[in-house]
């Protein structure tokens, strides 16, 4: 299980790009009491206690075996177990039973341990893990079982879809791929039920870690702010305590990287026109250097570096 959460979380990494948004409908009120295609499926290597009224003798514990099934007292051929609910499964152990051993059989089927169905949350939350699904869960509550993002959280989450390890598929199931979909969310929009998402059994949620900028040159607090919330460029320079008397408004870079390479591009703004109203405030970018210095982009980008591998304590500051 580490193995494939490990490799779920890299290719979030890898595949971060790569976004898709899915939005569903609402959660019915009444979750407690799920309708059929909400009941949980029995999956590969789930324990099963099964109970036969008046019968103690086939009484017994057992796990799915690798093709499905469970071999149970008293009968001549397996039953098959995966992707039925207790109760179907129940049916099908009495129809057993009673073709050639018992006369009119009640049968009872607990799920005494799952192990078929894990959804990970890893990453910026307070109890990262794999959680075992008996029921459809929506983003929302995986976040809350994983006790929500902790303080190092940014403002983003992905969900990697890996596929089910169930292997069960009906009218409210999709096809398992050998594709990963990456899906892309603002933490506070699922937080406030603007956006709704269905969890999957083998899904990953990934709650990233805080956007960091960089401020470098002529302001009285230079290094990474971390931000939970979107943040201007001006409200980016207030946090570092203004400009010196030495800055230029005129020529404030912002030297943001290239998407799909390593590259940097120069974004030039004056802020006298900004405070003005002429030209918007523009949105910094998790990444962005906001240079406010007539250094060369190499320059910026050797002393953020020295900086950062030095560890300096008043590198990084938050936010008020």
């Amino acid at each position: 299980m580490r193995r494939s959460v490990f490799f779920a979380a890299l290719c979030v990494c890898l595949l971060g790009a790569a976004l898709t948004r899915a939005q569903q409908a609402a959660p019915t009120p009444d979750a407690a009491m799920p309708d059929k295609s909400e009941r949980y499926r029995i999956g590969f290597q789930d324990v099963l206690d099964i109970q036969v009224y008046r019968h103690e003798d086939l009484k017994q514990r057992v796990s799915v075996n690798q093709n499905g099934t469970i071999s149970l007292f008293r009968l001549d051929h397996p039953v098959v177990a995966v992707c039925r609910t207790e109760r179907e499964l129940a049916s099908e152990i009495a129809d057993a039973y009673r073709e050639k051993y018992l006369r009119d059989p009640e049968v009872n089927v607990v799920v005494f341990e799952q192990h078929s169905q894990p959804v990970a949350v890893i990453g910026a939350v307070e109890k990262p893990g794999s959680f075992y699904i008996t029921r459809k869960y929506q983003l929302l509550e995986m976040l809350a079982l994983a006790g929500g993002p902790n303080k190092e959280a940014g403002t983003r989450l992905l969900v990697a879809r890996t596929g089910s390890s169930s292997n069960c598929h009906d009218s409210d199931t999709h096809t398992v791929s050998d594709q990963i979909m990456i899906s892309d969310f603002k933490i506070r929009d699922v937080q406030e039920g603007k956006v709704t998402f269905w969890m999957q059994p083998g899904d990953v949620v990934s709650v990233l870690d805080s956007d960091v900028v960089y401020m470098y040159g002529n302001v009285n607090k230079q290094g990474a702010i971390r931000v939970r919330e979107p943040i201007t460029l001006t409200q980016a320079i207030a946090s570092s305590e203004g400009l010196t008397r030495s800055a230029s408004k005129d020529n404030i870079r912002i030297l943001r990287q290239k998407s799909g390479g390593t590259d940097r591009e120069e974004l030039v703004f004056n802020l006298d026109q900004i405070d003005k109203g002429k030209i918007k405030d523009p949105y910094l970018e998790s990444g962005d250097i906001v240079a406010v210095s007539e250094d060369s982009a190499k320059k910026v980008l050797l002393g953020i570096g020295d900086a950062l591998r030095n560890s300096v304590p008043s590198v990084l500051y938050r936010l008020p």
